[in-house]
């Protein structure tokens, strides 16, 4: 199969492993802990961990997109916020 109309370059093929990672590291988490009780978040939300992650990631995406749009800064000054965001949301949703 011919990919090259992708660009995978080194920054995509990391993008890509990491969300691939995630997702492993949360089948793992899983088999270990089964169930991820059920929280209520912020917003009266009812959260798995599994919601927690999705809800982490498409947010992430808008706060790079944001980034991209408005900060003239590289993607790679980007990636501490993103964490952050991630570590608030499986606090606090």
């Amino acid at each position: 199969m011919d990919l090259a109309w992708m660009a995978w370059t080194t920054p995509t093929a990391i993008f890509f492993g990491c969300i691939a990672s995630l997702i492993l590291m949360m089948c793992i988490w899983e088999v270990f802990s089964p169930g991820g009780a059920p929280r209520d978040g912020l917003l009266g939300l009812h959260t798995t961990r599994g919601d927690r992650l999705f809800m982490s990631l498409v947010f992430n995406a808008f706060v790079a997109l944001a980034w991209l749009a408005l900060v003239p800064l590289t993607l790679y000054w980007v990636l501490p916020v993103c964490l952050a965001v991630a570590v608030l949301i499986f606090m606090f949703f």
